[in-house]
């Protein structure tokens, strides 16, 4: 921790600022604690994640946990990504708690990243663990990167998507899918 705080203190004074200014005094330790947090997803094991809370079910239809908060660090900028993730699984023989879906999400997402590796990573780690008949993820997220520099279009979307299975295999599946994270049942 240590050693970023220097890095951070060094980064002030390299843009102009002076790091020894009562304002900025201590911003290279809430800097270098933010990032510890940002990228906390390095020090933990999303497959661990899921299987501490794994069960034998024999429940055979969509499990769908959506609107899940997303907060990520676009590793080309270091830029915040913010969005929601939609995350379906269709058991085959075992299911995990449901909050385990949002922590692999989430800790996945608290590592530096690009939207599409991160709906890649969360879907094959599902599908790795669960061995469902198939599992479906999309995230929807709005990249800081693109609206706050560079190009700078404040309403833009980007939209991933990645399927396994059955969500492959069969369109009338996929399809309930898309309908259901669409739809505001609650």
């Amino acid at each position: 921790m240590k050693e970023l705080e220097n890095h951070y203190r060094e980064i002030l004074r390299l843009l102009g600022e002076d790091p020894e200014r009562e304002g900025l005094l201590k911003t290279p330790q809430r800097v270098a604690r933010a990032m510890e947090f940002f990228t906390k997803g390095y020090g933990e094991d999303p497959r661990e994640i899921l299987t501490s809370a794994m069960f034998r079910e024999e429940y055979r239809q969509m499990v769908l946990v959506k609107d899940i908060e997303i907060y990520s660090m676009c590793e080309h900028h270091l830029l915040p990504i913010i969005g929601k993730a939609h995350v379906a699984y269709i058991p085959d023989g075992h299911i995990t708690g449901l909050s385990k879906i949002a922590r692999v999400v989430d800790c996945f997402a608290r590592r530096l990243q690009v939207q599409e590796r991160l709906t890649v990573q969360i879907r094959d780690c599902i599908q790795e663990v669960l061995k469902p008949m198939g599992v479906a993820v999309v995230i929807e997220a709005h990249h800081t990167c693109m609206s706050m520099r560079g190009v700078q279009k404040q309403n833009s979307v980007t939209t991933t998507s990645a399927f396994t299975g059955v969500f492959l295999a069969q369109h009338r599946t996929r399809e309930e899918f898309i309908t259901l994270i669409g739809s505001k049942l609650h």
